[in-house]
């Protein structure tokens, strides 16, 4: 903090010095350097290294540079060399006027430090213009009266050049009665007058036309000529006199046109037209004739255009006033311009520095000079700005004003300042003027990248397309340009066992977020990252924020049956008392999902039964329980396949399915029952069976005795050749097939078996019991496909159920029972 406090007294000591060095070198005699006029473009002046004593390096490298009132580009400076060159070619005249010396006012500004040195240009006139009459012919009448010696005024030459340039002399052409006498006003102009040389007779020569030359000073000469034609006339011996010989008048410089300035009067003793007066302006210039008019009647002055102080601040007119005889008298009227507030400040700047660096310490922005064409209060002026801007004014010499920073600048607050320089002078009423600059605030990399949020949550579906899109970060920087570039990365996982480059990517310039590959919700539910953001900046800032991805479950597994196990092994056989109550549990059906939340709810429904609405599925449990009583009409054997339901979206499913045995009792031995034919085919066997039954006995009472016989033959012969037990060809094995500890029952049963041969339904039969003692008095005959065969399917014997395709009398009796 100290040496911030020493740095910024050095800075103020150091632009003090240069402030007191300006004023010090201002206040000198101003540098004066001499052209003529018409000089060509390109000539060369000046070195101003050596007249300033300074070096050309160093002259160049404090940034100087030519400033002037006039804002004429007539000097030019060559950096390299520091010769002053003339720019263009100029023209004392216009530049000047009549005015003598010419002299170009201009400074010469070094900024590094400030400082201003005065100089002058004088333009030295050259003999670039002759004499011109304004009147090509001047006309003179003369009484003949006249003595010798009388003069008569006549009207001067204009000469633009000034000096001995300027009109120096009169001549007329030779002649016996007139020469030129050439007389000074006392203002710097010489105007002619004619002498008679001896007495005028009208009757002799009554006209003379005389050749009146002027010449200035030149080398050589220039000269301009205006005829004079001289009438003689009778006698008057009166001239006009002025009641006064000057007047002067002042008039403020907004007067109206028209308005009268100054009225001359002057008398004549004579009577007739020799005592009658006219008004004219004598030898007036052209700016005399363009700004003032005369009645010549009344000898009021009027305006003719608007006075302006600034340009003219005094005009000096001879008034002539003759009679009808010729004779004349002249007054001199001075008309001063008084100066009022009409001219706006004007501001005229230097040098304007933009951008400018944030952060930077105290730096002149701007210099600017104040310039008031009034005189006086009307051109004493005040300068301001806002007074919320983070700039100060800085008076110097010469009405230069230099705007500098106050303190640094944040372009993060505000990226430019429109800064008003208002100018007001002191007259009355008050002018003021305005002026604008614009200042920009380049950038500096002062500001990390700022992330919207400190952490994400991202959500992803399990299951997911490799490169998914599955959110963005977004980090904004204050700064601008390469500052503010924001360039995303993965940062290193503090975990170090996340494979976190083969499960996310980054772009780099917008933050996307990729998946790489498909996830598995079952095998990462969640895991998270650090992502920077830097910018682009020398050197480059950053920043961090925490992405959280929450992988969502996807309905993509089934539900798994763990009881019972469907895993294509013997089928597990439940029992059931036919004594069961309604409601009795015959088991439970034991699933599992390895998705989770709703994907995970499973529900339970009975899909398919050997005989529906005997068995019931507990929806949420997934218990199997009886719907009713059992009855000894309830097939024994009972296939139930339970579907097993998920709550996904989609819903996925599995089936188990159930075996169920119905027992007198759970001490009855059983043996495990085949894959029988389903309830609803045998259904289907006994229907078809009645039908041809009833159409059998329909045709017995409405045909003939003999085609009774034939259709009973026919019928016999049919049914002996289904009925017989043939031996296919080829060998076959003699054995008996052995059931041993299948399913649930407890004992071991052989079976002798006969296929019939060629048929489609092949069947086999199941005779007598190796051991008789286990089955019940009645004899009882299985019959099952060829296929329920070839599919491994073991025949239960289910006791008091006969099966056996002997006829429909035989069948209908054995379903009775």
């Amino acid at each position: 903090m100290e040496a911030r406090v020493v740095r910024a007294v050095q800075r103020r000591q150091v632009l003090f010095l240069c402030v007191f060095l300006g004023m010090s070198l201002a206040g000198a005699e101003p540098l004066r350097y001499f052209v003529a006029e018409e000089t060509e473009r390109g000539t060369f002046l000046t070195n101003l290294a050596k007249d300033l004593g300074l070096g050309v390096g160093e002259l160049r490298a404090r940034g100087t540079r030519i400033v002037s009132d006039q804002n004429l580009p007539f000097l030019l400076l060559n950096p390299l060399t520091a010769d002053l060159i003339l720019n263009e070619k100029l023209d004392r005249e216009e530049l000047c006027g009549p005015r003598e010396p010419c002299v170009l006012p201009f400074q010469l500004l070094l900024e590094k430090p400030f400082q201003i040195f005065r100089a002058e240009l004088r333009v030295r006139d050259i003999n670039d213009h002759s004499p011109v009459f304004l009147d090509r012919e001047i006309s003179l009448k003369i009484l003949e009266s006249t003595t010798p010696g009388a003069a008569f005024l006549l009207e001067s030459a204009q000469d633009s050049d000034v000096g001995t340039n300027s009109l120096s002399n009169y001549t007329i052409s030779p002649n016996a009665y007139f020469h030129i006498n050439v007389h000074d006003s006392g203002e710097g102009n010489i105007y002619p007058e004619l002498v008679l040389n001896q007495v005028l007779d009208r009757e002799e020569i009554p006209e003379f036309s005389l050749t009146l030359t002027a010449l200035d000073g030149g080398s050589p000469p220039r000269s301009g000529t205006a005829l004079v034609r001289i009438l003689v006339l009778d006698i008057n011996d009166n001239a006009p006199d002025f009641l006064q010989s000057l007047y002067k008048v002042q008039v403020p410089e907004n007067s109206p046109v028209g308005s009268i300035v100054v009225s001359v009067s002057a008398r004549d003793l004579d009577t007739g037209s020799n005592g009658e007066i006219a008004y004219a302006f004598s030898y007036a210039t052209e700016i005399i004739l363009k700004t003032f008019q005369i009645n010549p009647t009344s000898g009021s002055l009027h305006l003719k255009a608007e006075l302006d102080y600034e340009a003219i601040q005094t005009y000096i007119l001879t008034i002539q006033a003759k009679d009808g005889g010729g004779l004349s008298g002249k007054c001199t009227v001075v008309v001063e311009v008084t100066d009022i507030n009409d001219n706006r400040p004007e501001l005229l700047l230097s040098s304007l520095t933009s951008p400018i660096a944030e952060n930077s310490s105290e730096t002149v922005v701007a210099v600017f000079r104040i310039r008031d064409r009034d005189s006086g209060n009307n051109g004493k002026t005040a300068c301001s700005i806002q007074d919320d801007l983070p700039f100060i004014l800085k008076p110097s010499v010469e009405n230069f004003y230099t705007l500098v920073t106050e303190k640094p600048l944040d372009r993060e607050r505000n990226t430019e300042y429109n800064i008003t320089i208002t100018v007001t002078d002191l007259g009355t009423p008050r002018l003021k003027t305005e002026h604008s600059i614009t200042v920009l605030v380049s950038d500096v990399n002062d500001n990390a990248p700022a992330f919207t949020q400190t952490s994400y949550t991202l959500f992803v579906r399990e299951n997911n397309s490799p490169a998914l899109h599955i959110g963005s970060v977004s980090a904004t920087d204050r700064d601008s340009g390469s500052n503010a570039q924001v360039t995303y990365s993965l940062l290193p996982p503090q975990d170090p066992h996340l494979p976190l480059s083969s499960l996310v990517s980054i772009n780099a310039d917008n933050g996307h977020l990729f998946a790489l590959r498909s996830l598995d919700y079952e095998a990462l539910q969640a895991f998270e990252f650090r992502v920077g953001a830097a910018d682009r900046g020398s050197p480059a800032l950053s920043s961090e924020a925490l992405v959280r991805v929450l992988v969502l479950d996807a309905n993509d597994n089934s539900p798994f049956v763990l009881y019972p196990l469907q895993n294509g092994s013997a089928p597990c056989t439940e029992l059931v008392p036919r004594a069961a109550e309604p409601g009795y549990l015959v088991t439970k059906v034991v699933a599992v999902d390895g998705d989770s939340g709703q994907n995970a709810w499973l529900s339970y429904q009975l899909l398919k039964a050997t005989e529906p609405g005997l068995f019931g599925v507990w929806a949420h449990n997934g218990e199997v329980r009886t719907a009713r009583l059992l009855s000894e009409r309830d097939a024994a054997k009972h296939r139930l396949v339970v579907l097993v339901k998920d709550n996904g979206e989609p819903p996925r499913s599995a089936t188990a399915t159930l075996h169920v045995l119905l027992v007198d009792g759970f001490s009855q031995p059983y043996l495990p029952l085949p894959e029988a034919v389903p309830v609803q085919d045998q259904d289907d066997s006994l229907t078809v069976y009645l039908v041809v039954a009833l159409a059998s006995v329909s045709s017995l009472f409405l045909s003939s005795v003999l085609l009774f016989v034939a259709v009973r033959l026919c019928r016999r012969s049919r049914a002996a050749s289904v009925g017989r037990c043939s031996v296919p060809e080829g060998p076959f094995p003699g054995h008996l097939v052995d059931v041993s500890h299948t399913g649930t029952l407890s004992q071991s049963y052989q079976y002798e078996v006969c296929l019939t041969g060629g048929s489609r339904t092949n069947e086999f039969k199941f005779l007598k019991p190796i051991i008789p003692n286990l089955l019940p008095q009645s004899t009882v005959v299985c019959s099952l496909t060829s296929g329920d065969i070839k599919g491994g399917v073991v025949p239960y014997i289910v006791p008091g159920y006969i099966q056996a395709k002997l006829g429909i009398l035989h069948l209908l009796s054995s379903h009775k029972m």
